[in-house]
């Protein structure tokens, strides 16, 4: 009979919780960071510090906001560490395309992946987590410590703004 010690246990509980929002970080920190590479180091950033402190996580139902919100703070630092690279429109295949955003249509998606760069920093944060994590307003509201109803204004101008934009 094999006896598991109190780290295994601990390592198979947070990789059972991880393993069913890594899409979602994933996603997210591609869109935030528009590179692969450091969405990549920015998710395992995030789960490296995750797993360090998974202990302190009293209500692990509240693990999906809780790494998502460890992620976004990942993100924002590394951008901050690293000078903005605009990644060449042609690096990216239309197949890669068309998994990452469900857009058939690469010229759309394209389009729509420039103007949600155009967006600030917290709006693109909001509708990242809305829309490729798939968030709602109060979760997100929780991950980034902020009133709901600033989260729904951020969303509703984001949006607005892209509309506004991809319209011309």
């Amino acid at each position: 009979m094999k006896c598991i010690s109190r780290e295994e246990e601990h390592m198979e509980e947070f990789m059972r919780y991880y393993e069913k929002v890594y899409p979602q970080m994933y996603r997210t920190a591609f869109y935030y960071m528009r590179n692969q590479q450091e969405a990549e180091d920015a998710v395992q950033d995030a789960v490296l510090i995750a797993y360090e402190k998974f202990y302190q996580l009293r209500d692990k139902e509240k693990f999906s906001p809780w790494i998502m919100r460890i992620l976004v703070n990942r993100c924002r630092r590394r951008m901050k560490d690293w000078f903005r690279k605009e990644e060449d429109i042609e690096d990216i295949s239309p197949s890669q395309e068309k998994s990452l955003s469900g857009e058939t249509d690469f010229a759309m998606a394209s389009a729509v992946k420039q103007v949600f760069w155009e967006l600030k920093e917290e709006e693109r944060i909001v509708v990242a987590l809305s829309v490729f994590g798939g968030y709602t307003s109060e979760e997100i509201a929780g991950i980034l410590n902020q009133n709901h109803s600033t989260i729904r204004s951020r969303y509703r101008r984001a949006l607005q703004k892209m509309r506004k934009k991809l319209e011309v």
